[in-house]
């Protein structure tokens, strides 16, 4: 079996680092799921994306591991149906999905960039570069994560923020200053109005 070795990189995280080796004719969908088992902190239920890049990191076409267009496509089909003049109001592009992106028909650069996404509510965005291409060892399974280190921060939970909740209680005197009691609304009230008659 023929194989990719691949270097993802995190920006965000200094010597953060995993190495990947993964059959030509495996999927992007089985490298995705690699990547999410080898990475603790990402959630698996959120959506994902692969970008194959140029020697620039920009991207040229989106590998994704579910297609969200088709429903924009029967929903501009159906409006279509009813009013010719809809269908301008729609740009539908193929969509690759993971599961159907075997490596090797995407892979052209022997030094392939690619940039992936993960859990586009609280994007995680990693760099990932082809390092070798290569024969497999018989009786090896793939993928596999050969290297791995650094970790993805730990989230920050408000609730468990001692420092915030000492804040809090710090300033509720102040907060309570900020609310006006019902003599102080009776006499603005009054004053507006006088303020009206006025004008």
């Amino acid at each position: 079996m023929y194989i990719y070795k691949f270097r993802l990189l995190y920006d965000e995280v200094e010597g953060f680092v995993r190495d990947f080796e993964i059959g030509a004719k495996q999927t992007f969908k089985d490298f995705h799921l690699a990547i999410l088992d080898s990475i603790k902190g990402l959630n698996p239920q959120e959506l994902a994306s692969f970008y194959l890049c140029d020697r620039k990191w920009n991207k040229l076409k989106e590998i994704t591991l579910v297609d969200m267009e088709s429903e924009v496509e029967a929903f501009a089909n159906a409006a279509d149906d009813e009013n010719e003049d809809t269908q301008d109001q729609y740009l539908v592009t193929e969509k690759t999905t993971m599961e159907n992106a075997v490596l090797s028909q995407f892979i052209n650069d022997p030094h392939q960039r690619i940039i992936y996404e993960q859990d586009f509510l609280h994007l995680h965005t990693f760099y990932i570069e082809l390092i070798k291409s290569m024969e497999g060892k018989e009786g090896k399974t793939y993928p596999v994560c050969t290297h791995s280190s650094g970790e993805l921060p730990k989230p920050v939970n408000i609730k468990e923020d001692t420092g915030f909740q000492d804040f809090l209680e710090e300033n509720e005197d102040e907060e309570d200053e900020l609310f006006y009691d019902e003599e102080d609304l009776e006499g603005l009230s009054t004053d507006l109005d006088e303020a009206m008659d006025l004008l």
